[in-house]
């Protein structure tokens, strides 16, 4: 009896560990699970939202992996994002926070905002206004107006505007360097990115991109205190689940 009861505990360590390998192996080559603690991407990605990022759309790092080991450097089987995509990456400053921004230049690209727009390689983007967008980010409310932009290869987004002057809105023309990529949060006047290369984002190095946002697999309105159970199902943002991310 107590061999069987030896042979099962193995059996139980070794199912436990395989399906650990497993699910590290998913998360480095497929997809990880991502939530948004902050407002610079409303109103495309809201406070509380759980989203899948694809690990494989760009290629391969040393931070695709958890803990991001000093294995190699550079990617393997990468591609560069398309202008338009959603992506994780890790902040340039400590190569360990995950940051997500919108991609909207490449390595070459000109890019300045004047007066709120955005200027691509010296063409003005354009946006259309689609009235008042009022949101919450974390405790504070915002009311701006949204606009759907679009980039030059066509795809379209809305951003959120609450002024058009001071803050980032004007900015010297940025030349993206090669191996890097130009990132702008959709709410655009509450959002570190890019467009500060001192205190901000700055330049990302095509390195440090963790992948691509897919979908909204969870959406958590958490206004209750926790304790409150029968508050979870009226929090969850039923809407919003399964949503692709464009």
């Amino acid at each position: 009896m107590a061999k069987q009861s030896s042979g099962g505990l193995l059996e139980n360590v070794k199912t436990l560990v395989y399906a650990g390998l497993i699910a590290i192996g998913i998360r480095t080559v497929a997809f990880e699970p991502f939530n948004i603690p902050s407002g610079s991407m409303i109103p495309t990605l809201l406070v509380g939202d759980y989203l899948f990022v694809s690990k494989y759309s760009y290629g391969y790092s040393r931070y695709s992996m958890p803990l991001a080991p000093n294995l190699f450097s550079g990617r393997i089987f990468g591609r560069l994002p398309e202008r338009g995509d959603v992506a994780v990456f890790k902040w340039p400053r400590d190569n360990s926070t995950d940051y997500i921004k919108r991609i909207v230049g490449l390595p070459g690209d000109r890019i300045q905002m004047k007066s709120g727009q955005l200027y691509i390689n010296g063409t003005l983007v354009p946006r259309q206004p689609e009235g008042d967008f009022t949101a919450d980010d974390n405790g504070q409310n915002i009311v701006a107006k949204e606009f759907l932009e679009t980039l030059p290869n066509g795809r379209k987004h809305d951003i959120l505007k609450l002024y058009e002057e001071g803050g980032l809105n004007t900015t010297q023309e940025f030349v993206v360097p090669e191996q890097h990529v130009f990132a702008m949060g959709d709410n655009r006047d509450m959002s570190s990115d890019s467009r500060d290369p001192n205190g901000g984002v700055g330049y990302i190095p095509v390195e440090n991109l963790v992948g691509r946002a897919e979908f909204i697999w969870l959406s958590i309105d958490a206004r209750d205190p926790w304790w409150q159970v029968w508050r979870w199902p009226f929090e969850i943002r039923w809407n919003r689940l399964l949503r692709g991310i464009s």
